[in-house]
């Protein structure tokens, strides 16, 4: 009744609710953007987002690798808290077959906004796990942490996955193989019953062979695809694997169309799309519509091939009218990978003045990411912020656009970055941030209330390799402890205001401030410590290849599909 009364104010509050369209890319280093000082990669419809938005120039991951930075980003909170990190060499979901993946208890964005009456989709890389018990339960999937669709990668780009070779000859085989063994198998099953109830005079040596043959065959078709290409490089649309092995080069236009059409969709909104680049990962699979476009090799091209997407969801946005309702957040996941090289082609991002890159919690290069937000009417145009920010605090700030609250139950390292976006306050509401490689706390950021200062501590840094080199090249990512980091006592300190490069350290005789920042920042650490209770680490404890795990679009292990080209797949 009330609404029909008063149907203006009925709409004003569905108004309130933004549409929500928040692009995660992979790998980009900070200086690879003209709107963050590169004049050598185009960028047009990036820079035109940072135009007609807010940019964030101190803006923070809160890991320098893949899972845990995501698992931080959907959750707000440091991937220490929620168990998504690791002790051990490997910080990421090494594959599909592991059971590891973002606990059950962490509440996302996705699930708030959810209940706020939003249509929710993920498009894009997950990484957050997959499967728990059996190639077929999905524990992990994007739909038990709020979101209502989803099209994408599981898991990430690797090396295998592109170029990837033709697939036609093995899909068309396939089926042949398939439809001989399920004729093999009845054959067998009719002998054996046949044999049983004495209908037909058959040795038993001729069934046993028949079911040895079905056996052999599935295990030499299994050994035969023992490449990550067939297990980790597909696509799935909702619980349904669309491509394995899935063509790259195609996914990403795929993926847009898809961001387009949930759009359409929902057009009367409000919405939350969450669409997460493949690019700029290795292999960096590019469209021959790019290759060759840019100066900087095949890198440059697929920065320029992304640039391209972000304008295909941005006209998109304008086409639909919903401009003035929709806030658009662009972002990466950490820094650059630097070690990321064939020969002297360089094949990972640039982070501008910042050192150090992908894999190196503490140096700025690893964790210094883009934050562009826009939400036309609401927040001021080519605002530029330079206090310190980070990806956990889109959780809050999407709690409080959505007229939803954050859980009461649990730490929230994120905070609601609205009142700094529109003005209302000046500064950073971040105090201290934390860095942690893996489960090891590296580096500590401290803001302090007041002063302009951003002082930086570092208790343990990487042994760059080979010496005189700014990377760990033998290694290939950087180490979090063991014999390949350097232990500070004295910490190292750095004015991140005087000194963004990381360059000097300062010492007792050249900053006055030094003890007190010392140990104001030890304080920290201590109290901080104290809000960590302890979980399982699901990179260490579960992040291991079970084959029993990895998912298949057909009959185990007969796993070939291409859905998206019109081959379709068999089901048992």
């Amino acid at each position: 009744m009330c609404v029909l009364l008063n149907p203006c104010q009925s709409q004003e509050v569905h108004d309130d609710k933004p549409n929500i369209v928040l692009m995660m890319v992979d790998d980009l280093g900070i200086g690879d953007l003209g709107c963050f000082g590169n004049d050598t990669i185009r960028t047009p419809n990036i820079d035109r987002l940072a135009r007609e938005g807010v940019q964030l120039n101190h803006h923070i991951a809160a890991a320098s690798m893949c899972t845990p930075s995501r698992a931080a980003f959907l959750t707000g909170r440091y991937p220490i808290r929620s168990g998504m990190v690791s002790n051990a060499v490997d910080r990421v979901i090494i594959t599909l077959g592991a059971p590891a993946g973002l606990p059950h208890n962490e509440t996302t964005f996705a699930a708030l906004l959810k209940k706020q009456g939003y249509s929710t989709a993920l498009i894009g890389k997950w990484h957050q796990g997959l499967n728990c018990q059996s190639r077929y339960d999905q524990c992990h999937h994007p739909y038990h942490y709020g979101f209502d669709y989803y099209y994408g990668m599981p898991f990430t780009l690797i090396d295998p996955c592109w170029p990837d070779p033709s697939r036609d000859t093995e899909l068309a085989i396939r089926s042949k193989i398939w439809l001989c063994v399920q004729l093999v198998a009845v054959a067998a099953l009719t002998f054996a019953l046949g044999k049983l109830s004495r209908l037909v005079s058959l040795p038993w040596s001729l069934i046993f062979c028949m079911i040895l043959f079905i056996f052999l065959l599935g295990y030499f078709w299994f050994s035969s695809y023992k490449s990550p290409l067939y297990w980790d490089c597909l696509l799935m649309r909702e619980h349904d694997i669309t491509e394995q092995p899935m063509k790259a080069e195609r996914a990403g236009s795929i993926m847009v169309k898809e961001a387009i059409s949930f759009m359409e969709r929902n057009r009367e909104g409000p919405f939350l799309l969450v669409f997460t680049f493949l690019h700029v990962h290795v292999p960096l699979p590019t469209t021959t519509e790019f290759i060759g476009t840019s100066k900087h090799g095949l890198y440059g091209d697929n920065v320029q091939e992304m640039d391209s997407m972000v304008g295909k969801i941005l006209d998109a946005i304008d086409n639909f009218h919903l401009k003035n309702r929709t806030l658009v957040y662009f972002t990466s996941d950490h820094g650059g990978h630097l070690e990321s090289r064939v020969g002297h082609s360089q094949r990972g991002g640039w982070n501008g003045i910042y050192r150090g890159g992908k894999g190196m919690a503490g140096w700025e290069g690893g964790i210094r990411v883009p934050g562009l937000i826009r939400w036309s009417g609401r927040l001021p145009a080519g605002k530029v912020i330079e206090e310190p920010t980070s990806l956990m605090d889109i959780f809050p700030t999407l709690a409080a656009v959505s007229g939803s609250s954050v859980p009461q139950d649990r730490v929230i390292d994120g905070r609601n970055l609205m009142p700094l976006l529109q003005g209302e306050v000046q500064r950073s509401e971040h105090e201290f941030l934390y860095h942690y490689c893996g489960a090891f706390l590296h580096a500590v950021r401290w803001h302090p209330k007041d002063s302009d200062a951003v002082w930086k501590v570092h208790y343990v840094t990487p042994v760059f390799q080979p010496p005189g080199a700014q990377a760990c090249f033998e290694t290939l990512f950087c180490r979090c402890s063991g014999k390949l980091v350097t232990y500070h006592d004295p910490p190292l300190l750095f004015d991140l205001t005087r000194d963004p490069s990381e360059s000097t350290p300062l010492t007792q005789d050249t900053e006055p401030l030094y003890d007190v920042v010392i140990q104001t920042v030890a304080n920290a650490v201590k109290e901080h410590r104290k809000s960590i209770l302890p979980v399982q680490q699901q990179l260490s404890e579960l992040n291991y290849d079970s084959p029993w795990l990895k998912p298949c679009c057909g009959v185990f292990p007969f796993c070939l599909c291409d859905t998206e080209g019109g081959t379709s797949t068999v089901r048992a």
